[in-house]
């Protein structure tokens, strides 16, 4: 039989009631920490790493009692943090231990921001981020009397500014036009099912049409996006949006500054500090500075007139990858069960035929029954870059997979747009294009003023933006076989079902392309209706296993 971990120390009575409202139990050697303040945790566990005490010993011993409690009143807000930012300041300055900034967080909502902004807030890898959708929620909605954009701070001139209000509501305005329009067309289509739920076949048939038009909503839409990080990483944030040339970057950066001090204070003391994060910030801004003032004259000697423009079918270019990948994923595999050196296990791939590779990969794989069944490691030892031009509202999506390598182009009409094919069918074509040349148009205006780093605010989600994606095989049977799936949007699908043939026919990776079974290639006409029908039928099965309540 195993034998369960002792706890290190036992509490008396009152000891454990002092520790009850922080801890989940006083007497077992595995808990967790509730009812504290982040900063506390997090100091809580930076003093541990240096004592031979106990976590709780340590809590009871010199957090609980700078709070005075002795009663049956507990002011959890309180407790131990006047410590905990005194432990942090000392850590930070005599140890530089930026590693206990990893040991706490904040859950913080930024609402009203753009999709300029939001791709700003979600660049970093060591956070969690969930965006309001344009699937699930029509942007028809308009508080104040307005529209969801923004209107930047930086259009001083009034007569520029009303050009853009202008603009910025026809797109808008023709978006909520067509959005009735758009599902009796995707009705009429698609009729519903006798087994269909009304609430199932209305569902699909409103994402299908939010899912059309969407291309219709600039940049400049205001979302909603919660974000969840360690001050470490939040610190990373802000300096970043601090040095960010875009007035609303550097007004939301102060915003979230003031409501995190009021939960994580200590993780972010450096920020604002002369010769830290601003000597932090100025560098980053100066070096983007420096770098465009080098970079801009390069690329316009050597590439002068127009980017030369790109077929639909060839939006995803693999540009580079290994020819030896799966040679090395081979080998890796392998490295995990051997008691041989990495060379010697390179040499012995090398000599096994690309049959006997395969039937190794399925084994390392095993039976994945679904894309959540992840394989080992071995497949990181392989990487491919995707250069990817397609339209910005598949890239919205896309960019969300910041566990790879991802950087974009600033967005700009001169790449063309993506039109559905179904806005011609329900007669929405002249709208559409009128639509798309205002925002051309404001776009080529606001440049032609100087307003470089404002002019892609205007642009409409339906021009294409070009971007890469750096991933290893590991992580792209990830990113292909979630975006492929049936209930996936179109333009994503299809960026990545690209991406799938090109590992197996460019790079030749055929083992690799094969162990992702789960990407998806058919093609779809009612992306979430399986989806939503599954949904259904989980929610019938807990309604008749639930109790009522």
């Amino acid at each position: 039989m195993p034998t369960s971990p002792v706890t290190q120390d036992t509490f008396t009575a009152d000891e454990a009631r002092l520790l009850a409202p922080y801890f989940t139990n006083s007497d077992r050697p595995i808990f967790a920490l509730t009812n504290l303040p982040e900063t506390v945790k997090g100091a809580l566990f930076a003093r541990y790493s240096r004592s031979a005490k106990s976590l709780r010993r340590l809590f009871l011993d010199e957090f609980l009692g700078q709070a005075g409690v002795t009663g049956a009143a507990f002011d959890t807000s309180a407790v131990g943090v006047e410590r905990a930012d005194r432990l942090f300041a000392r850590v930070l300055s005599e140890y530089g231990d930026d590693s206990v900034a990893q040991l706490g967080g904040a859950h913080l909502a930024c609402e009203g921001v753009s999709n300029v902004l939001t791709k700003v807030l979600e660049w970093g890898r060591l956070m969690a981020y969930l965006e309001q959708s344009t699937r699930y929620v029509p942007y028809t909605d308009r508080p104040h009397g307005r529209w969801k954009y923004h209107v930047p701070a930086e259009l001083t001139d009034a007569r520029l500014r009303e050009r853009y209000v202008q603009t910025m509501d026809l797109a808008f305005a023709t978006y909520a036009k067509w959005i009735p329009v758009a599902e009796e067309h995707f009705r009429r289509k698609h009729p519903k099912a006798a087994g269909d739920a009304d609430g199932v076949y209305r569902s699909v048939i409103r994402a299908k049409a939010l899912d059309t038009l969407r291309g219709l909503l600039p940049a400049s839409t205001t979302s909603n996006v919660g974000l969840f990080g360690s001050g470490q990483a939040y610190e990373a944030l802000l300096l970043r949006m601090f040095a960010h040339p875009l007035d609303e970057v550097r007004d939301c950066a102060a915003a979230m500054l003031v409501e995190l001090r009021q939960v994580i204070p200590a993780f972010l003391a450096r920020v604002d500090q002369p010769g830290r994060g601003v000597r932090s910030i100025e560098y980053l801004a100066m070096t983007r500075a420096g770098f465009l003032a080098a970079a801009l004259p390069v690329l316009a000697r050597e590439f002068a007139g127009p980017a030369v423009d790109v077929d639909a079918a060839d939006e995803v270019r693999l540009t580079e990858f290994d020819p030896d990948g799966e040679v090395k994923v081979v080998a890796s595999a392998l490295y995990s069960v051997a008691q041989r050196s990495d060379d010697e296990l390179m040499a012995l791939a090398r000599r096994l035929d690309s049959d006997a590779r395969t039937a190794l990969l399925r084994a390392y794989l095993g039976d994945r029954t679904n894309r959540r069944h992840r394989p080992g490691r071995a497949f990181e030892r392989t990487r491919y870059r995707f250069d990817v031009l397609t339209d910005y509202g598949a890239f919205r999506d896309l960019q969300r997979h910041r566990m790879l390598t991802i950087e974009w182009q600033p967005l700009h009409p001169g790449h063309g747009h993506v039109r559905p094919a179904a806005i011609e069918e329900f007669g929405a074509l002249h709208d559409w294009q009128t639509v798309m040349d205002a925002s051309a148009t404001l776009h080529d205006a606001l440049v032609a003023r100087g307003r470089v780093d404002v002019a892609p605010y205007a642009v409409v989600m339906a021009y294409r933006v070009r971007f890469y994606m750096d991933m290893n095989a590991r992580e792209a049977m990830h990113v292909i076989e979630l975006r492929t799936a049936p209930q996936g949007h179109p333009s994503y699908r299809r960026v990545c079902q690209h991406m799938h043939r090109r590992i197996a026919d460019v790079a030749g990776h055929h083992a690799i392309a094969g162990a992702m079974q789960f990407a998806d290639h058919s093609e779809v006409e009612l992306e979430r209706l399986d989806a939503e029908r599954a949904l259904e039928s989980k929610r019938q099965q807990r309604a008749i296993t639930e109790p009522p309540r």
